[in-house]
Parts: C-alpha cells; sequence; structure tokens
C-alpha cells in the first residue's frame, strides 16, 4: 500500500547498464553498474533515511525483472530527484570503499 509520507526509489533508477527509457534516472556519471538491493539500503541508511527494502518487487516498467526497491520517509525540503542523486554519489562511494 502508497504511504504519502514515504517514497519508493527502484534500484534501476541507478543501474548505469539500462538507458533513460528502460528506467534510469541519474546521470550516467554518477550511475553505478548493477547496483545491488544491500548496496542501495547502506547508502540510503548512511545518508541518514529511515528504510525499508523489498528484494522481489518487480518495477511496472520492466515487469520480467525482480530488481527490488527501498521505501524510505520524505525529507521536508528535498525532492525526489535531488534525493536519487544524493544516494547514487553515496551509492558509489560505497562501490569505490567495498572495490
Amino acid at each position: 500500500m502508497k504511504r504519502r509520507d514515504q517514497v519508493i526509489i527502484w534500484l534501476d533508477y541507478f543501474n548505469s547498464r539500462l538507458g533513460r527509457r528502460q528506467g534510469r534516472r541519474v546521470p550516467l556519471s554518477i550511475a553505478t553498474r548493477n547496483p545491488t538491493l544491500d548496496e542501495l539500503r547502506r547508502a540510503a541508511e548512511e545518508a541518514g533515511l529511515q528504510v525499508m527494502a523489498a528484494k522481489e518487487a518487480r518495477r511496472p516498467g520492466r515487469p520480467g525483472e525482480r530488481s527490488g526497491y527501498v521505501q524510505v520517509r520524505k525529507v521536508e525540503g528535498r525532492s525526489k530527484q535531488l534525493l536519487l542523486r544524493e544516494l547514487a554519489k553515496e551509492l558509489a562511494r560505497i562501490r569505490g570503499a567495498a572495490g
């Protein structure tokens, strides 16, 4: 059930292997190649957001693929696009620290 105080952030939004038409919502310059749901959850937590993850969810734009999403509480003064950019940069930082 959709909650008005929450934002759903699909893993596909950050995948550099996807085009904009396939669901990527951040520029390639800050996108991550095949990010995992655990990395996205960790990025959201490190950004100070309250997180709930759903692993086996299918994004409506790509019903044949299971990608998953995190659901975070909206932050006053931050648009979804700004939030996506912040999470993309945090994902890149996490991926860089792990690799």
